[in-house]
């Protein structure tokens, strides 16, 4: 009997090995319908088990069998370059971006405060709230195609707003200006086009009425604590401008 149950069990194990996922598509925070009429309900459904879930999919597929199998999303990211396969690039970064975009996104009755250290930021970079926002409106309108705009910390601890093609992210080695992420905007067409169809500039004034400041607050603070991945991207700007 012992001998059967620990054949079982190192079939168990093997078979766990075998199809265990490292990535997994996110829940969302909230019901589709409590993001509506700002995002409608069938659009988050569809971005999320659609889109996103494809992007986990072919994220697994393409570290299947690699080193990258068990390395983290960010790590992945670092290794990305411009000669390597854009199948992984794509997709690892399709899941960290729309992973990050529906963790900042919150009915209004839910949202919190925005913390005191990333306003005072906001004020001395951009002036004011409103202006933030007409800079990340300017860079997502300017944005030919998909892509995305980001609310970043740089290597040297300021924010800056930048905006990246497909599912290019500031992590990525190649992308020109490096950061930390902690708020982008989806201006990809399959993330309002069922309800604004083509436009775009509509979708982003409705899609600030979304974001949850609390939420951004924290992903500042965690990204000035992360000093490991910051000075990796200040390493990574250095060698470039020696090249």
């Amino acid at each position: 009997m012992t001998y059967y149950f620990s054949v079982f069990s190192i079939f168990l194990a093997l078979s766990w090995t075998h199809f265990a996922q490292p990535f997994v598509l996110p829940k969302l925070p909230y019901a589709y319908a409590d993001y509506a009429p700002y995002i409608d309900a069938q659009t988050m459904e569809i971005h999320l088990t659609k889109h996103h879930q494809a992007y986990v999919n072919n994220l697994n597929k393409s570290i299947e069998g690699t080193a990258h199998e068990s390395r983290g999303i960010e790590e992945i990211l670092l290794s990305v370059t411009s000669s390597q396969n854009d199948f992984l690039r794509n997709n690892a970064g399709g899941h960290y971006n729309h992973s990050l975009f529906w963790e900042i996104l919150a009915p209004k009755t839910r949202q919190g405060v925005i913390c005191d250290e990333l306003l005072k930021e906001i004020n001395t970079a951009f002036g004011n709230m409103d202006s933030l926002k007409k800079e990340l409106n300017k860079a997502a309108m300017s944005r030919f195609g998909s892509g995305w705009a980001w609310l970043m910390v740089t290597p040297k601890m300021n924010l800056a707003v930048v905006s990246t093609a497909n599912q290019d992210n500031p992590i990525m080695p190649v992308v020109e200006n490096p950061g930390i992420p902690i708020l982008g905007i989806d201006v990809w067409e399959h993330a309002y086009y069922l309800n604004y169809q083509n436009r775009r500039a509509d979708y982003l004034k409705a899609v600030w009425d979304l974001i949850d400041w609390k939420v951004v607050g924290e992903k500042y603070q965690l990204a000035r604590a992360n000093r490991a991945l910051l000075d990796r991207l200040v390493s990574r700007q250095k060698r470039k401008k020696k090249s």
